[in-house]
């Protein structure tokens, strides 16, 4: 039985679902990225867990400021301003095209042209749109959301907000260690800071079903070697990171303690070896 509502997400169960959602997300993150000003490490293209779904946060538009937030309880599109009322576009598997075009249509009408990158938004395939599906997601997504940001917490300065990235679909956190790697570029911001990025993914090429991940740059040789609690293993195929698959937090007794201990203890790992 799922605990503290870690409901079961097996990707086999509503990948085409979830791959609309992801395209959905792509549509929100290109308009932020067209009107919001560069930010450090891409964080002006991440959206954030809202109360009922995943918001851009405010978008400056000239002398006005505005959101989109995808309503996962209501099944919507939100496009929010500060002196209008919000207008609202159903969710019902329509293609990340129309969605865009629904958008801009609204946007336009308020005197905003946001100019996006039309290559991120452009699939005109329709798309399928499972509402039980959705709501199964956003519950889990709120407890994973809310456990990272505990997490988040505990270290403090040296954080990037959590935020889910609309290119991977990955809800995630950076740590940095405040230590510059050597020979690196100070112009690549990427590659410029050691690093620890701790994240969620609901599942990939590399791994089919929900997983927690955990990598580091540079990756510290020794790192790999570290004890992890049960049921996290060490992933190398293709990348390498501590991953914990979510499915055994369906049936823990103290889910979010199992997956901070997971955190905690490969970062205090990590943290003495990037030292």
């Amino acid at each position: 039985m799922a605990q503290n509502g870690f409901l079961p997400l097996a990707l086999a169960d509503w990948r085409a679902t979830r791959d609309t959602l992801h395209r959905y997300t792509r549509v929100l993150g290109a308009v932020r990225a067209a009107l919001t000003p560069k930010q450090k490490h891409w964080w002006h293209i991440s959206l954030r867990v809202a109360p009922d779904g995943l918001t851009t946060t405010e978008i400056p538009a000239g002398k006005s400021r505005f959101t989109l937030r995808l309503d996962l309880t209501a099944h919507r599109l939100v496009i929010q301003t500060g002196h209008t009322q919000p207008a609202h576009i159903p969710l019902g598997g329509q293609s990340s095209a129309k969605l865009s075009a629904q958008i801009m249509t609204v946007l336009e009408h308020l005197g905003i042209k946001p100019d996006i990158d039309k290559a991120k938004v452009g699939d005109a395939t329709p798309a399928h749109y499972d509402r039980v599906a959705v709501e199964r997601f956003w519950r889990a997504l709120q407890r994973i959301d809310a456990t990272v940001n505990r997490f988040h917490e505990k270290l403090g300065a040296n954080t990037s907000p959590v935020q889910l990235w609309p290119h991977h679909f990955d809800l995630a956190m950076n740590w940095f260690s405040g230590r510059k790697v050597p020979g690196a570029d100070p112009a690549d911001e990427e590659a410029f800071e050691e690093q620890m990025n701790f994240g969620f993914s609901t599942g990939d090429d590399s791994i089919p079903d929900p997983y927690f991940y955990i990598t580091a740059y540079p990756l510290p040789a020794e790192l790999v070697k570290t004890l992890l609690p049960p049921d996290a293993s060490w992933h190398t195929q293709g990348w390498t990171g501590a991953i914990l698959p979510y499915a055994s937090l369906t049936t823990a007794e103290r889910p979010e303690e199992k997956l901070l201990g997971f955190l905690q203890q490969v970062h205090e790992a990590g943290s003495r070896l990037m030292k």
